[in-house]
């Protein structure tokens, strides 16, 4: 099984191409930080290459841009290529799922949804939000279990 669930912040915005057969691909890197600390007492961060295909690189080059925390639920891909001469290895996260956890007004015009390349559900507009003053008491009579 090849699965793999990240949350971080992008290190720069996404940047898009096509390929030629037509096809959309996106590609950030996202800085996971670690759970523990190192020796000096700080925190240290992993940076992934996420890569997202079709209507998610669409949605992802439309509406993130670095510092944006998201979500991240996708597959880890290996490769191999040659620089001067040198063979070089690289990996990659293509991406199933990408949820957008920056809240809508801090940095992002489209924060707070999430997008599937797999069919999923789309949202094509962020979710409202709800504060706790827009709630109304409810009476237990009414609640549906």
């Amino acid at each position: 099984m090849n699965k793999v669930i990240l949350i971080g912040n992008l290190t720069r915005d996404p940047e898009i191409s096509t390929t030629s057969t037509g096809i959309n691909v996106a590609r950030f890197s996202i800085a996971v930080q670690r759970r523990f600390k190192n020796a000096s007492g700080e925190y240290e961060a992993d940076f992934l290459n996420i890569t997202a295909w079709r209507q998610l690189a669409d949605t992802c080059y439309n509406y993130l841009k670095k510092g944006n925390k998201v979500g991240v639920v996708g597959t880890i891909q290996t490769r191999t290529y040659e620089q001067d001469g040198v063979k070089k290895y690289a990996t990659d996260i293509v991406a199933d799922e990408i949820e957008f956890l920056t809240p809508k007004g801090e940095g992002s015009t489209g924060g707070g949804y999430s997008n599937s390349s797999n069919g999923g559900s789309n949202n094509s507009a962020p979710r409202a939000k709800t504060s706790m003053q827009d709630m109304k008491p409810m009476e237990d009579d009414d609640l549906p279990f």
